[in-house]
């Protein structure tokens, strides 16, 4: 929306568009006020021609006329906009008559004779119009926009305030009473919020926005048992210290969220990343690759200068005590050719300008080629380096020794031994830490970085957290809160390290070419002792013969999910309900992939076929088929559904193998078999209907001749009605209000632990 579709001139209505949703909403109007104006000047006045104009013309003055009644409404029930956006809405009704008038080309020649204007004589007026028309629009949609982020702050200061009080309880009752009304507010809050991050048009804020969601979700569950530990016991200080950490986290969390989406700082100061290595080699190679169009753009000193402080950065590595000596020296050689080749292209650099050379020289083109080489070949052995490390520690950290260790420890009554646990739980921190650090510089995109830099703040925070809870069980060792929330907290540790996981991926992605723009769903369904799949079958190990077999099944998996997501990646919208849903469903199989190479989220068969049990999302998504194709021609109705048809049998196979309880290690082992082969099937028939329905939603957008549906855009807008899925858990954007309305439950027990 940066230029005016008539192409005289920049459109600049001065209101920055930050989501696609107002982007989208504008685009097809974009694309029929085009038509109208980049018509050939001795354009052959046929009937047809005549015909396609008032047609179009018509189509935007019906489509405005719709659009502004919803504005209209919206500023009835928005005393503070109300003369903003009325008068944005008179000038939108205005410029869409005026258009309708241009367009009305029916008797041309009358026309002419009576000295009326038209889209042929008037393009000046059409011109001016469309000008109008989209300012207004813009306007419209912009305000509209502002009432979203009225509510998301509206319903930030409620939890506020409902925060404060539970923060000042004393009694049991007073608690219960309180926190029902803050899960109810969190819901409302996470839905509002979730609908923000999947609509910025910013990856960054999208990528802060998940981020501050994440710790939102996480704190919930943590404030619920700190605060009712703190209930418990009142004069314990480290609960009490316990439950101030939590507190605090949200409301920085709640800060944070709040400068997103109103994209303001608390200080006024702009938030920005530390340059990473990688950037920094990024830059560094685009200003020597820019010497062959210009010797004289850069100084010499400039590129020196650069390059020094790229080498400073690489002490992360060599001076950490985990780096290995043979890593720290390939890294100082390769820092060190670096320099080498630089000094070398500075000196050529200098003598082709020395000649007062136009372009790059032979000897300096070389220079430059060995250059760029030497800064890639040390940016791949910081990435071995990096990714290795984050490899060594998950598998390391994989069984939570320390964490059980922990556990047991403050159970027993024994702070001597928690207080060694809690040393050697410091030094696991400050190496997670470390290496977050570590991946931030190699991540690759800015929206990684930030991922990095969160993980580093949670393993950060919830580290010392950890011990807190450890030590008030130990002072109380039969208290049943006490213990709960220590397995909350070690669960949120564990949580963070299959994020991790799943961040590694992420980055490897990125580094080899593949899949860098793709969103990351961190929402797979995690087992836990809320599953009620749990005792239906023990947990297996299987042999080596068996992993070899479904680790055979594993790759045809892992082949399948990168055919979905390379189909998704063709799909111009990216937030489109069946590209989230695939996605998801995507992710879902690959994590059953990392079990059968013994990595990932899934430790056990136990969890696996909780995995495959919870299937909503693959329901979810023949929901949405049925419902898409109504509207379709009898072929392709036939089509997707029958297509649909087999999707269901698969998710109904699935679901019905994950049920059956089995035992011994041969049934175990078929039903892993089973598992993998009925998630094949599911996703080889997503892989089928992605390109189908892709096809059919293009061809649907090229027919469409008009604005999208204002009732539908004020939908998806203003919106704010919490839907039964985000209730029960299972929406995308919910704070796991499921496990916390589980953890209310046990609420009335309290008194008795």
């Amino acid at each position: 929306m940066a230029s005016s579709p008539c192409g005289d001139g920049n459109f600049d209505c001065g209101l920055q568009i930050q989501t696609r949703s107002v982007e989208q909403t504008l685009i097809p109007l974009v694309s029929q006020i085009t038509t109208l104006i980049n018509h050939k000047d001795k354009l052959k006045k046929t009937e047809k021609t005549l015909r396609a104009v008032q047609r179009v013309g018509q189509a935007v003055s019906v489509a405005v006329g719709r659009f502004v009644v919803v504005g209209e409404a919206i500023a009835a029930e928005n005393e503070d906009l109300k003369d903003e956006m009325g008068l944005a809405c008179f000038e939108a009704r205005r410029a869409g008559t005026a258009i309708a008038q241009l367009t009305d080309v029916s008797s041309l020649e009358q026309c002419e004779g009576d000295g009326r204007s038209t889209v042929f004589s008037d393009r000046t007026g059409m011109v001016k119009a469309a000008r109008m028309l989209l300012s207004s629009v813009t306007k419209v949609l912009v305000l509209a926009d502002c009432i979203v982020i009225k509510q998301i702050i509206s319903s930030r200061n409620k939890v506020l305030v409902t925060l404060e009080q539970l923060e000042r309880v004393s009694t049991f009752q007073e608690f219960v009473q309180i926190f029902s009304q803050f899960g109810n507010e969190m819901v409302e809050f996470a839905h509002l919020t979730g609908d923000r991050q999947n609509d910025l048009k910013d990856e960054k804020k999208r990528a802060r926005m998940a981020a501050a969601r994440a710790v939102l979700e996480k704190c919930t569950m943590m404030l619920l048992t700190a605060s009712k530990t703190c209930l418990r016991h009142p004069d314990c200080e480290s609960a009490r210290i316990n439950k101030e950490a939590v507190f605090q986290r949200m409301r920085l969390a709640l800060e944070q969220v709040i400068e997103i989406v109103t994209d303001t700082r608390s200080g006024g100061e702009a938030r920005a990343l530390p340059v990473s290595i990688y950037a920094g080699i990024k830059d560094f190679k685009v200003k020597v690759e820019g010497l062959r169009d210009s010797l004289y753009c850069v100084s010499c000193e400039a590129v020196a200068a650069q390059l020094e402080a790229l080498m400073e950065k690489t002490e992360d590595f060599t001076d950490s005590a985990y780096t290995s000596h043979e890593q720290r020296e390939t890294i100082i050689q390769l820092c060190q050719i670096t320099r080498q080749e630089t000094k070398q292209l500075i000196n050529t650099w200098r003598h082709a300008q020395s000649l007062k050379a136009k372009e790059a020289t032979d000897e300096m083109e070389l220079s430059i080629l060995k250059t760029c080489q030497s800064v890639s070949d040390l940016r791949r052995e910081l990435h071995r380096v990096a990714v290795g490390r984050a490899t060594e520690l998950l598998k390391l950290h994989s069984d939570h020794l320390v964490l059980q260790a922990l556990k047991a420890s403050g159970g027993d009554g024994n702070l001597e031994a928690v207080a060694d646990y809690a040393g050697t739980l410091n030094e696991h921190k400050e190496q997670l830490v470390e290496t977050c650090r570590l991946l931030c510089h190699i991540s690759g995109t800015e929206p990684l970085e930030i991922t990095c830099i969160h993980a580093e703040e949670t393993f950060r925070v919830i580290g010392p957290q950890i011990i807190s809870a450890a030590q008030t069980l130990a002072l109380h060792p039969t208290s049943k809160i006490a213990k709960e929330n220590l397995d909350v907290f070690c669960e949120a540790w564990e949580s963070q390290l299959c994020d991790i996981a799943i961040l590694l991926k992420e980055i490897n992605d990125v580094f080899e070419g593949r899949r860098g723009d793709k969103k990351t769903y961190l929402s797979l369904p995690r087992p836990g002792k809320h599953s009620a799949n749990l005792k239906t079958v023990k947990a297996a190990k299987l042999d080596a013969e068996e992993q070899t077999t479904i680790a055979k099944l594993g790759l045809e998996l892992c082949l399948l999910t990168s055919d979905v997501d390379s189909e998704v990646e063709r799909w111009d919208e990216q937030d489109h309900e069946m590209v989230r849903l695939c996605q998801i469903i995507s992710s879902m199989a690959y994590s059953m992939y990392l079990f059968t190479r013994g990595e990932g989220l899934l430790k056990t068969t136990l969890d696996l076929f909780h995995q495959a049990e919870v299937r909503q999302h693959s329901f979810s998504l023949i929901g949405f088929l049925i419902e898409s194709v109504r509207s379709l021609l009898d072929e392709d109705r036939i089509l997707i559904l029958s297509e649909t048809e087999k999707l269901s049998d698969a998710c109904q196979q699935l679901q019905v193998c994950a049920k059956t309880p089995v035992q011994g290690k041969s049934a175990i082992f078929q039903k892993v078999d089973s598992s993998i082969q009925n998630t094949k099937g599911i996703l080889t028939v997503v892989v089928y209907l992605l390109p189908i329905c892709y096809k059919l939603i293009r061809k649907c957008k090229s027919e469409c001749s008009c604005v999208a549906s204002p009732q539908h855009w004020r939908e998806k807008q203003l919106n704010t009605t919490v839907s039964e899925e985000t209730l029960n858990g299972n929406g995308s954007n919910g704070f796991g209000v499921k496990s916390l309305e589980q953890h209310m439950a046990s609420l009335t027990f309290l008194e008795s632990k």
